[in-house]
């Protein structure tokens, strides 16, 4: 975010056009994974699984803390995507219709 403010010591943070684009970008990207994760019945197991911005501006997806059966089945999930050669879930429709989607009210 960056910092800005009239008075010097006053901080007023306010999104950059760069940085909400990393935003929405992570966003994205963990609602893909929210979305998998809920389809493999493993939502609960991600309690912690949020998208954010770290300290310099770098989208982050958090996945937090598991337990070690979700875990095992998160590595048992991607290695039968891995055989099967699965197509990427980047290629999916649901993807292309959510990509550029802000909240209402937001403006680019």
């Amino acid at each position: 975010m960056a910092v800005v403010g009239d008075e010097p010591g006053v901080e007023q943070g306010r999104w950059t056009l760069r940085e909400r684009a990393v935003w929405y970008e992570a966003r994205d990207a963990m609602m893909l994974l929210r979305d998998v994760l809920m389809a493999a019945g493993l939502a609960k197991d991600f309690p912690y699984l949020r998208a954010d911005l770290n300290a310099f501006g770098l989208g982050i997806v958090e996945l937090g803390r598991t337990t070690p059966h979700a875990a095992a089945r998160v590595a048992e999930l991607m290695t039968l995507g891995l055989l099967t050669g699965s197509p990427s879930v980047a290629d999916s429709p649901d993807v292309e219709a959510r990509e550029g989607t802000e909240p209402a009210g937001e403006e680019s």
